[in-house]
């Protein structure tokens, strides 16, 4: 009889501690939220590829764009133009012109674009920086010819670019809608208003003459949009994706809150 007590006992110990060790694993497995299993309850897309990725992507970094119809069409001109107007002239510029004569005159334009640069520095109260780019503007306009050479840069004055569409931004001027503007590229509203007021006051200040001389001889101007173009790295379909609208217009706008900030 105290056999068959004690083989009992034992059963119910074994099963006791089989219920516990189980309640044990379950407990190990079980996740926060109550599934014991949560991976199975997931449900992948067989069909889902690169393009339905980036969709999803772009949506994420989504930009206030209310012209954005406007806009696509503005872009698809200006890839067009790109690819069939500014790059060939550039592509041409390049093979007839000595690069020793490209550097004068990119130099040339840079001295030139250093005078918003001074105005919009001043205006940001960047008082280190305004030193350097007047420094910048007596040694490359004197020692450098009018800006044909660029003696400041090796002498440790890196230039730095600084506009009216900046200076808003310093001041908590939000950018505003995105705009694609013909030719020139990304923008958006406080920025375009920035260039606007960039040239009245480069027409204003008429450093060396050359923007009154550039009224009278366009060609100088179009010489400034060929150096401008042929100094910009940036290509039209180099995002090699059917969403590089999307993404040039995220870059673009971040890129200008990381220089509003610096």
């Amino acid at each position: 009889m105290a056999k068959h007590i004690l083989l009992l006992a034992a059963l119910l110990s074994a099963g006791y501690a089989q219920a516990d060790d189980g309640k044990t694993q379950t407990e190990r497995t079980q996740d926060i939220d109550g599934f014991t299993q949560p991976l199975k309850l997931l449900k992948f897309n067989p069909g889902l590829d690169q393009r339905e990725f980036e969709r999803a992507t772009m949506n994420a970094l989504s930009v206030y764009d209310p012209l954005e119809s406007i806009n696509r069409r503005i872009y698809h001109f200006n890839y067009r133009f790109d690819q069939w107007v500014f790059l060939p002239v550039v592509d041409g510029y390049r093979y007839v012109t000595p690069s020793f004569l490209r550097t004068g005159v990119s130099n040339f334009f840079n001295n030139l674009g250093d005078v918003p640069n001074l105005f919009n520095s001043l205006l940001q109260l960047k008082g280190h920086r305004s030193l350097e780019t007047t420094g910048r503007l007596l040694l490359n306009t004197t020692l450098g010819v009018g800006g044909l050479w660029d003696p400041a840069t090796s002498m440790g004055l890196p230039r730095q670019s600084e506009d009216f569409g900046q200076t808003l931004g310093f001041y908590g001027v939000p950018g505003g809608a995105y705009l694609m503007l013909p030719i020139l590229g990304p923008s958006n509203l406080r920025d375009t208003t920035g260039l606007v007021v960039d040239y009245g006051a480069a027409q204003e200040i008429n450093f060396l003459n050359v923007p009154h001389e550039s009224t009278r001889h366009p060609e100088i101007w179009v010489l400034g949009a060929i150096d401008k173009r042929y100094n910009t790295s940036f290509r039209y379909g180099q995002f090699d994706s059917p969403f590089e609208y999307d993404k040039l217009r995220y870059i673009y706008t971040e890129a200008r809150k990381l220089q509003i900030a610096e």
